[in-house]
């Protein structure tokens, strides 16, 4: 492997407000574009580089699935290279909490839960001992191991004022508690 860092390099970029612009981007990194409000993080963002990616990108598909998308015009740059298939999160300015993050308020919060909730290993914050899923029957088995000749109460929260009968899930839970005191 070379030494040389892989660039994404943009050269005259002209959208909006951008004036002729070059810029290079590290790969494989994460990177922050700041600036003042109106200086053209958005416009090198979302509107050149988000752009030309997604137009590459929707280029590799069959003449046929393109009808169904339409064309994407080039946004006004005279190249981009090292661009790779882009996705892009934007922020919404709509969440006016004031402990919201830029995870909040993009929403990759949620995906970043699925992503760990799917992929990760869960681990006990308190013991740090990895998390196990239980079927109902082993669960039993270790309340009757646990709790051998000891009073137990399991409690669940009363269902009122809402629609439906529940008095078939009170008749099921009752079948599966009484499983437990054999």
């Amino acid at each position: 492997m070379s030494d040389v860092k892989e660039m994404i390099d943009v050269l005259g970029a002209r959208v909006h407000n951008l004036k002729d612009i070059d810029v290079q981007i590290p790969r494989n990194s994460l990177t922050v574009i700041t600036g003042l409000s109106g200086s053209g993080k958005s416009s090198l963002a979302f509107d050149t580089i988000f752009a030309e990616g997604q137009r590459r990108y929707i280029e590799t598909f069959s003449a046929y699935a393109r009808n169904f998308l339409g064309g994407m015009e080039r946004p006004d740059v005279d190249k981009i290279t090292g661009l790779s298939p882009v996705i892009s999160i934007e922020q919404k300015t709509t969440n006016k909490n004031p402990r919201s993050t830029v995870g909040t308020t993009t929403e990759i919060y949620d995906y970043l839960r699925l992503l760990y909730a799917r992929a990760g290993i869960a681990y006990s914050y308190i013991s740090g001992e990895k998390m196990i899923k239980y079927t109902e029957e082993q669960v039993v088995n270790l309340i009757h191991h646990d709790y051998a000749g000891k009073r137990i109460f399991i409690l669940a929260p009363l269902v009122k004022t809402r629609k439906g009968h529940y008095k078939e899930l009170s008749n099921m839970y009752e079948k599966r508690i009484s499983l437990c005191t054999r």
